[in-house]
């Protein structure tokens, strides 16, 4: 018997089930704790699909940033002879300007398959037990998992440039953290107001290029003119970038104040995508 949906209430058979969705942050934790079984075993179905038929299959994830590097290092320093911040050697650059891709294609990751996702999985929305609020984390879940691959590839390169690490490389965490945060609540918000405005879709593409120059990712921020400064401080990507720079190519500790403010902020946004999404879902179903 199918159910029917009613005003957050689901009624099957004669039974009527309460369907009004909690949107505290302690609901969100709890939800994510509770269903870790089914979030990482979807998250490892998502890895792996990007590269089913593939015949490197997920290789790719290796070979691709390792071959960005090698074509930035080439264009970059090669044929532009670009230096970072004027000065330094074309290595240098090449591994500076990684480091801001690398975050960067973290949240463009998201903002690419995250306003799809319920969506694509529209058979999941009727589902009365399914937690639907997983499919966005799913898609954050595996973007970090590339962002991981892509930071090996970093750290490796940095420890070749520099002689070694500095052990400033263990607050790398602490500094991708906030921006997880940040891409959880992006990625509910994107996933739940798609499926009323599914022109979203169609513009993240067009957020993420331009986040890409807007940021300080080709650029240090010492190179802005200072009264554009504050400006680009505002920037979401501006905090991880400058400061996972900070920790693997100078050697330096990052500014804790600064990340815990980038992290409080960063919780505020993760909720607000939550406690949208669940404002939301109750008309998924009759949108999909």
């Amino acid at each position: 018997m199918s159910p029917e949906y009613n005003s957050g209430f689901v009624t099957i058979g004669e039974r009527v089930y309460d369907q009004s969705f909690s949107i505290s942050p302690v609901a969100m934790l709890r939800g994510l704790v509770k269903q870790r079984g089914l979030l990482a075993s979807m998250a490892n179905r998502e890895i792996w699909g990007r590269y089913k038929g593939s015949t490197m299959g997920i290789a790719w994830s290796l070979v691709t940033p390792l071959l960005m590097l090698v074509v930035y290092t080439a264009v970059f320093g090669g044929i532009f002879k670009a230096r970072w911040g004027g000065t330094g050697t074309t290595t240098e650059f090449a591994l500076n300007l990684f480091c801001g891709l690398i975050v960067h294609g973290l949240l463009s990751d998201c903002l690419s398959r995250a306003p799809t996702k319920l969506i694509d999985h529209a058979n999941y929305v009727k589902k009365v037990v399914f937690p639907l609020e997983i499919l966005p984390v799913i898609v954050v879940s595996s973007a970090l998992f590339h962002t991981a691959i892509s930071l090996i590839v970093l750290l490796v390169a940095a420890a070749a440039l520099n002689g070694g690490l500095s052990l400033t490389v263990l607050a790398l965490p602490f500094v991708l953290v906030p921006l997880l945060l940040l891409c959880l609540g992006v990625s509910w918000f994107l996933a739940a107001t798609t499926v009323f405005i599914r022109d979203i879709a169609q513009t993240t593409g067009l957020v993420s290029a331009l986040l890409l120059f807007l940021s300080p990712i080709f650029y240090p921020v010492s190179m802005i003119p200072e009264a554009y400064q504050p400006l680009m401080n505002m920037n979401p990507l501006t905090t991880p970038v400058e400061q996972l720079r900070l920790i693997v190519m100078l050697g330096q500790w990052p500014d804790w104040g600064v990340l815990a403010l980038h992290t409080l902020m960063g919780l505020v946004a993760a909720w607000a995508g939550y406690a949208w999404f669940q404002k939301t879902r109750k008309g998924f179903a009759d949108v999909l």
